[in-house]
């Protein structure tokens, strides 16, 4: 499926609510996000040149200053170019070459300290995870239009120089938060039939300050039993078959339970088997994963017998925080998840 256009969607004036994502339209010579009074350069790669084309116009009118349109072969081919500011990538069906070319694509952006944008699908999720393991990408799953003008807004206010100071966790945080009610009221006013709506997630503050200076701890208690956490996990889920899911959206809630029980139980989790345990949009989930990696509360694990695998799985100062968590609540708390709901 890949990217799907925003060109023809209805505009959403979100510019004025969120400051930095500003997608007024403007040509070249006038962008919205012209911060500086230079442009932030874009370049495009995608296999088919319609798709190409129509990408190319709608980030004009985002404000990007386009310096290259081409397809992926484009990355393997002649000497290796300057990467512009952001490189979006449209890599709905990835074979052997169009891997080869996203992972030097991604190390290359991660010595240039480039923003990488990758569109997908989720029968392609796990081989493109698998190659890019340095850049910090947002990846884009079935992407809608709103996916995609959300990941644009972000590499402008992500952008390195862009702003006065480095962004602090906490302010990553409120721009995750901010991206995904912005998602969900662009998704409303939309209203596509049968569109997507994404819903805003809860964040996961971890241990305390104190012990988090010091994340492995010989005192640490022992991690919950699995079966108990897979309980949990399956009763929170019972409760989209009654009420409206947006209600108890808690994306990294549910992947830190996840990865809980897979620790316990030693076994390794997938990208996108953590994204169906968030239970939101796998675009939503990948931002969440990445802020929780950012964060360090989960940590990419590489497949020693498969190089283009991977996996995600807690770090130990996550891990330490589940277990004094579910110790603090105590065994008879945790065994009637409906007594307190967690």
């Amino acid at each position: 499926m890949g990217i799907t256009s925003f060109a023809a969607q209805p505009c959403i004036p979100v510019d004025a609510a969120i400051g930095n994502f500003s997608y007024a339209a403007a040509g070249c010579h006038g962008p919205a996000n012209d911060m500086g009074g230079i442009a932030l350069t874009l370049a495009i790669f995608a296999e088919r040149p319609h798709l190409r084309q129509q990408l190319r116009e709608d980030a004009l009118m985002a404000g990007y200053r386009v310096t290259e349109c081409a397809a992926l072969d484009a990355l393997m081919v002649g000497d290796a170019r300057p990467l512009a500011e952001v490189v979006l990538v449209d890599c709905p069906a990835p074979d052997g070459a169009g891997l080869a070319a996203l992972a030097r694509l991604d190390m290359r952006a991660a010595q240039a300290g480039a923003q990488l944008i990758v569109s997908t699908t989720a029968s392609g999720l796990e081989d493109v995870f698998g190659c890019l393991d340095q850049s910090a990408p947002q990846l884009l799953v079935d992407a809608t239009s709103t996916d995609l003008a959300l990941a644009l807004g972000r590499a402008l206010v992500m952008a390195p120089g862009r702003s006065v100071r480095e962004m602090a966790d906490e302010d990553r945080m409120h721009l995750l938060r901010l991206t995904e009610q912005v998602g969900l009221l662009a998704a409303r006013l939309g209203d596509a039939a049968g569109g997507r709506v994404e819903s805003p997630g809860l964040s996961f503050r971890g241990a305390p300050a104190e012990e988090a200076l010091h994340p492995v701890m010989p005192s640490r208690p022992a991690l919950p039993e699995p079966r108990l956490v897979r309980r949990i996990l399956r009763q929170r889920q019972q409760r989209a078959r009654f009420f409206d899911a947006e209600l108890f959206a808690d994306p990294a809630w549910d992947m830190l339970l996840d990865l809980t029980a897979a620790r316990a139980e030693h076994k390794r989790v997938s990208v996108t088997s953590l994204c169906i345990a968030a239970g939101v949009p796998p675009t939503t989930a990948l931002r969440w994963i990445g802020q929780m990696t950012h964060a360090g509360l989960f940590e990419r694990v590489e497949d020693t017998s498969d190089r283009r695998r991977a996996f995600i799985a807690l770090t130990d100062k996550a891990a330490d925080g589940m277990a004094r968590f579910f110790a603090a609540i105590g065994p008879a708390a945790a065994a009637e998840p409906n007594i307190l709901p967690i």
